[in-house]
């Protein structure tokens, strides 16, 4: 299990931040992610590997005026 924006989520294997966001609906080019208390840069986004028991926070940035 991981927690993302506070709220827990059931995982099934290790996968990649860039394909958790990708398959969560995420603009990747749109958000900032911080991984266990650590801002991971975009260029990390697919070698950066998420698993049970880490917490993520992803913030969304929408454009607008």
């Amino acid at each position: 299990m991981i927690k993302v924006n506070g709220q827990e989520l059931e995982t099934v294997n290790e996968i990649s931040l860039e394909e958790f966001l990708v398959n969560k609906g995420y603009l990747v080019e749109r958000v900032v992610v911080e991984l266990n208390g650590d801002i991971i840069p975009k260029a990390q986004f697919n070698q950066t590997n998420i698993k049970d028991g880490d917490s993520l926070e992803v913030i969304s940035f929408v454009g607008g005026g």
